[in-house]
């Protein structure tokens, strides 16, 4: 039989995955304590008495966001031999968060650049930060690539990063407002492109 503590946790993960999906198809700062109530067919008391403050459970939604693009993106990507191989497997794994079932599901840190002037201070500092760790890594794989001789020697990192970086802000447009369900290829063929607009060796993104 359930303790009474484990049921207490269930119903707090619950909410918080039902917090996360209204998020990522609205926008953090259209969730809200009556939308996960009445998804999960209880009080909104009920929501608040488990998750706190709206600000507690905003937060807790960012950390199991953190939890899943670091188990479904970076460690696949780290996993990759280094160079272009783990930029292209990094690629395709964006682009898979943004199709099939994933269709309409918004990056939280990239729309959380257009929630910002909804959010407090510490929210949008953390969505800031959020989207500098992920810069870093995209800047660290196209480096290595570069390292490895995989692309040329002069080629502007920074500016390449910006570019994919461009990509990715597209897709996740298409996908949340257009339901565009062909982007995810459509970002993964112009990644291609650019990739092979940097140098002459084959780049194998599919």
């Amino acid at each position: 039989m359930k303790t009474i503590s484990t049921k207490a946790d269930e119903t707090l993960a619950e909410i918080v995955v039902t917090a996360l999906d209204i998020a990522m198809a609205e926008g953090i700062a259209q969730m809200s304590f009556g939308k996960v109530a009445k998804r999960l067919g209880m009080s909104k008391s009920g929501v608040f008495c488990r998750a706190g403050s709206l600000n507690s459970l905003q937060r807790a939604v960012l950390d199991e966001y953190d939890r899943r693009f670091l188990s479904d993106v970076v460690a696949p990507t780290r996993a990759a031999p280094r160079g272009l191989p783990a930029l292209e497997e990094h690629v395709r794994k964006l682009a898979l968060r943004a199709s099939g079932a994933a269709m309409g599901a918004s990056c939280l840190y990239i729309a959380g650049a257009f929630d910002g002037a909804a959010l407090d201070a510490a929210l949008h500092q953390r969505l800031q930060q959020g989207l500098a760790r992920w810069r870093t890594l995209l800047v660290q794989l196209v480096q290595d690539a570069v390292e490895l001789g995989q692309l040329p020697p002069d080629t502007n990192v920074e500016q390449l990063t910006f570019e994919i970086h461009s990509l990715v802000v597209g897709m996740a447009h298409d996908a949340r407002f257009l339901r565009d369900e062909s982007i995810g290829q459509r970002m993964v063929l112009a990644c291609r492109r650019l990739l092979a607009s940097y140098t002459q060796a084959p780049v194998t993104l599919q």
